[in-house]
C-alpha cells in the first residue's frame, strides 16, 4: 500500500512538472530548454526528461536553438504540430469570428460570418456549424471551446447583450463532449493583453466596441468577480445623467464613448452598427464630427481617471476602438484624464497604452481561457491516456 502511494505521488509530481513546462511554453513560445530549466528551478537533466515525455505525447516540439557563445547546444520549445487545440469564437454586435489556437496562442483556420438574424437561436446555429466544421477537420485535437461575447456574462451564461438583444441566453455546447467556456469580450481581451504584453503587472484594460468594458488583471489573474460578471465598467454612472442606457439605468458610461454617443452628439439617429459608425466618424474631418469625437474622448478620460483612483493599476491598456479614439482626440482625452486624477497620482500617472492585438484581442483572450481548461492535470492525463491507448 505504502509503495503504491509513493508511486502515485511520484507520478503526480511528474505530471505537475510537465504542466509547469507546458504553461511556460504557452506563456513564452520559443523559450530555450536551458532557460526553461532555470525559470522552473529544475536541473537540465529533469528538463530534458520532461521535454522528451511531452514530445512522445505530441504536446511539445523542439528545434535546435541558434548558437550563443560557449554553452552547450540547447533547443527552443514550441507547440507540437499534432498537439491540442482550443476552438475560439468571438460573437460581436454585427458578426462573428471563429478559429482554432494552439499552445503558442497562434490563431489559424479563421472564418467570419455576419448575423443573418440576431436572435439567439439563429446565431448559435451558425456558430455550431462553424465549430462543427473545425471539429471535423481537427478531430480529437480539439480539447476545449472558448467563446467571447459582447455582453454581460454570468456563470457561463449571457445575462445581457444589449447590442444583440439577448437576455439570459445559454449557449449550448457547440462541440458535444468538449468543455466550453463563455466570457465577456473585454475581459478576455484584457486577459490576453495582460498575460502577453505585461506579465506580472497590474493592468486595467478598457475595450470600446458597442459601449465600454474591461477588466483588472493582476499578475495574470483576471479579477472578474464571484460570478464572472465583473468589469462592467460601462454601467458606472460616468456619462450624461440625462441619457438612458439599454441596460435600464441612466447616465451609463457605455453610451457616452461609442458610436451611439457620436451619433447623438451629431443629431443623428442611433446607428445599426455603432462600431462602423464610430470608425467613420473618427476619420471624418467635419467640425461636427470632430466635436463629437472630442467629447467622447473627454468622457473616456474622466472615466479612466475615476477607475485609476479606485483600482490603482500600474498600466491602463486600451483595446477595441479605444486606441483609435485616443489617436483621434488625444489632447481632449489626456486633459480630462489628468483633471480627474487625485493630486498624488498626477506626478506619475499610469500610462495609457494602446494594445497591439486590435480586433483579435477577444480571440486571443479566448485562446488563453481555452488553454486554462486544457493545461490541467486531469486534461493532460486524458490526453496521455488517448495517445497511449
Amino acid at each position: 500500500m505504502q509503495a503504491r502511494s509513493k508511486s502515485g505521488r511520484a507520478e503526480a509530481a511528474r505530471w505537475l512538472g510537465a504542466l509547469d513546462m507546458l504553461r511556460l511554453v504557452h506563456a513564452s513560445p520559443g523559450i530555450t530548454r536551458a532557460d526553461a530549466s532555470r525559470r522552473l528551478g529544475i536541473t537540465s537533466g529533469s528538463a530534458t526528461e520532461i521535454c522528451a515525455r511531452l514530445r512522445d505525447l505530441e504536446l511539445l516540439s523542439e528545434r535546435p536553438a541558434p548558437p550563443s557563445g560557449r554553452g552547450r547546444p540547447t533547443t527552443t520549445l514550441h507547440a507540437h504540430r499534432h498537439g491540442p487545440l482550443t476552438a475560439v469564437v468571438d460573437v460581436r454586435h454585427a458578426d462573428w469570428r471563429a478559429g482554432v489556437a494552439d499552445l503558442e496562442g497562434r490563431l489559424t483556420d479563421l472564418a467570419t460570418g455576419r448575423h443573418r438574424d440576431r436572435r439567439p437561436g439563429a446565431v448559435i446555429a451558425d456558430l455550431r456549424g462553424a465549430i462543427g466544421a473545425l471539429a471535423e477537420r481537427h478531430g480529437p485535437r480539439l480539447r476545449s471551446v472558448s467563446i467571447s461575447v459582447t455582453g454581460t456574462v454570468q456563470n457561463n451564461r449571457v445575462a445581457q447583450a444589449s447590442g444583440l438583444g439577448w437576455q439570459d441566453v445559454e449557449i449550448e455546447p457547440l462541440a458535444p463532449g468538449v468543455p466550453q467556456r463563455v466570457c465577456n469580450d473585454a475581459t478576455l481581451a484584457g486577459l490576453a493583453v495582460a498575460r502577453r504584453s505585461h506579465p506580472d503587472r497590474s493592468v486595467l484594460y478598457l475595450h470600446i466596441e458597442v459601449g465600454i468594458g474591461g477588466v483588472l488583471v493582476d499578475r495574470g489573474h483576471a479579477l472578474s468577480g464571484a460570478t464572472g460578471a465583473g468589469g462592467e465598467f460601462g454601467h458606472l454612472p460616468l456619462g450624461d445623467p440625462a441619457v438612458p442606457c439599454p441596460c435600464g439605468a441612466m447616465g451609463c458610461w457605455d453610451v457616452a464613448v461609442d458610436g451611439r454617443a457620436m451619433a447623438r452628439l451629431r443629431g443623428e439617429p442611433a446607428p445599426d452598427d455603432p462600431r462602423t459608425y464610430a470608425t467613420e466618424t473618427m476619420s471624418d474631418g467635419a467640425p461636427a464630427a470632430r466635436t463629437a469625437v472630442g467629447e467622447c474622448a473627454a468622457f473616456l478620460g474622466r472615466g479612466v481617471a475615476g477607475l485609476v483612483n479606485a483600482l490603482d493599476p500600474e498600466i491602463v491598456a486600451f483595446g477595441g476602438l479605444a486606441p483609435d479614439l485616443q489617436q483621434a482626440a488625444g489632447e481632449e482625452l489626456d486633459r480630462a484624464y489628468a483633471a480627474g486624477l487625485m493630486r498624488f497620482r498626477r506626478t506619475a500617472p499610469p500610462p495609457l497604452l494602446p494594445t497591439e492585438f486590435g480586433a483579435d484581442g477577444p480571440l486571443r483572450g479566448a485562446a488563453e481561457s481555452g488553454f486554462d481548461e486544457i493545461l490541467t492535470e486531469g486534461a493532460l492525463a486524458r490526453w496521455a491516456d488517448e495517445r497511449r491507448g
